[in-house]
């Protein structure tokens, strides 16, 4: 992955020179991940600088590939000195930073399309990686069940689930955890608190966790204890859930975000809950949670296979309750597969 994802970007931008900052960029190049470090590539190859702290694991983590790692004494000038030219991801660099090349009188391109498109269109084994994520999350979620008990906290839930995926292989999370308990579900995003949990209350999960870099993302959303007063709840939760899986049955190679979103909104319409479902239906995932392309009412991306993104419609009523089902999937051959996988029917524990 590191030789061909540094040599991707490097032929698709044409520039005399690529040079990367950013640290999922560059991550997505070398295969590791660092807090500091500047990756240059050219016609002759790649080249890793970083500081000492990472040398030494960079220079193993590295050995046998294409790329060589060199520690980085400064100034940037003195790497940038046989190049007239430039590419840099723009939208991603700062100002001073964008203004410190153009003071050296570099022609600027941007690579940030090359690295959009690259990313979005997964290698076998990223999709290894993230099915590995998938997986770790989805047991920990299933052993998070059976530990779950009354008046633990949205904290103490939340610590637990990121406990059990750590245990199971995961190197952290996603993103922050999101546990919302009764009314607070009704937050898209829900901040995390010290809600305590009662019995026939409600209960959202949204979690992901991290596997070779690669990220995971999938939402629950059950019943702890029935307490006979979620009748609307449960009708509700049967449509958000056909809304699943309608879009997941008949999204496929070559239709837009556009109308991959529109196959759950369109049924949710036809029941009269379009006006609740506040987001878009999903995202691209790879090692960030949060990548092309965009499944929105707006989005003209194609999808195409070995794409990864979520599917997670969701409604929320202000003050009530929120339901999200939300699977990590990917298209191969054509049609979406799950990544994610725990049951989705309606789970009372």
């Amino acid at each position: 992955m590191a030789i061909n994802n540094a040599k991707k970007i490097f032929d698709k931008v044409s520039a005399q020179a690529v040079l990367t900052e950013q640290s999922d960029l560059r991550q997505y190049l070398t295969g590791i991940s660092t807090s500091f470090g500047y990756v240059l590539s050219d016609k002759a190859g790649t080249t890793f600088y970083t500081d000492p702290r990472y040398l030494e694991a960079a220079a193993s983590a590295l050995k046998g590939s294409d790329i060589n790692v060199k520690l980085f004494q400064g100034p940037l000038e003195n790497i940038l000195k046989p190049y007239s030219e430039v590419a840099i991801p723009v939208s991603r660099t700062l100002f001073p930073d964008y203004m410190k090349l153009a003071d050296l009188k570099l022609k600027i391109v941007d690579s940030t399309p090359a690295f959009t498109e690259a990313m979005a269109v997964k290698e076998e084994d990223e999709l290894e990686l993230i099915k590995k994520a998938c997986e770790i999350a989805d047991t920990a979620y299933i052993a998070l069940l059976g530990r779950i008990k009354e008046g633990m906290s949205e904290n103490e839930v939340a610590a637990e689930l990121e406990y059990l995926m750590r245990k199971n292989g995961a190197s952290g999370t996603s993103f922050e955890t999101i546990v919302a308990f009764g009314e607070n579900s009704s937050v898209p995003h829900h901040e995390t608190g010290n809600r305590k949990l009662k019995f026939g209350d409600i209960v959202l999960i949204d979690f992901g966790c991290i596997y070779g870099g690669y990220c995971s993302d999938c939402t629950r959303t059950f019943l702890f204890g029935d307490d006979k007063t979620h009748s609307e709840f449960k009708q509700i939760y049967g449509h958000v859930l056909k809304a699943h899986m309608l879009a997941k049955e008949r999204i496929h190679e070559g239709v837009t975000g556009r109308e991959a979103d529109g196959f759950a909104r369109e049924y949710l319409r036809e029941h009269n809950l379009d006006k609740y479902f506040t987001h878009s239906l999903g995202h691209g995932i790879g090692i960030n949670v949060h990548e092309y392309p965009n499944l929105s009412p707006k989005s003209e991306a194609v999808l195409k296979n070995n794409m990864v993104f979520s599917d997670e419609p969701g409604v929320y009523f202000e003050g009530q309750f929120g339901i999200r089902i939300e699977d990590t999937v990917a298209l191969k051959n054509g049609n979406v597969i799950s990544l994610t996988d725990s049951d989705k029917k309606l789970t009372v524990i």
